[in-house]
């Protein structure tokens, strides 16, 4: 796999149904840090996902703690609003761990202070835009990754 997506207490159900589509067309392992907003089975998710979602290569975790110990060797990146340097500028690698926080409020705060060095952000050319849509950041991030990796 060229790539991991991680969504941190992802809340929508059709962001996460789209993301699962991105995934499986990107050659990326999906990964689901639970609380989830949402159930699995939620028709939101599977008509987002359409009949991909059982094609997908996904790993699901009870909690962010969970998660940081079962890949406490991983390379990864951080996206963020706070963070200070583009996405582009992620030096990514074959299997690198992308982390995104939870549509209502990003990442953990907890998460952000740790990671400064590794936290990065897409950036935005308008002071009405705070962010973009989950599943579109996920999108450019992935994107951007498979183009420097190949």
């Amino acid at each position: 796999m060229p790539l991991n997506i991680v969504l941190i207490e992802p809340e929508i159900p059709n962001n996460t149904g789209n993301i699962g589509r991105l995934a499986l067309a990107s050659g990326s392992h999906l990964h689901l840090v639970k609380p989830l907003g949402f159930e699995i089975s939620d028709t939101r998710l599977k008509r987002a996902g359409l009949d991909y979602w059982k094609h997908l290569q996904i790993t699901y975790y009870e909690n962010i703690e969970d998660f940081f110990l079962k890949n406490k060797n991983a390379n990864m990146a951080f996206l963020s609003s706070h963070g200070t340097k583009n996405h582009w500028d992620i030096p990514f690698e074959n299997n690198m761990f992308l982390i995104f926080g939870k549509e209502s409020v990003g990442l953990p705060k907890p998460i952000i202070e740790t990671h400064k060095n590794q936290l990065y952000k897409i950036p935005l050319y308008s002071k009405h835009v705070r962010s973009l849509n989950l599943a579109n950041a996920v999108g450019i991030v992935v994107y951007e990754g498979l183009k420097q990796l190949s």
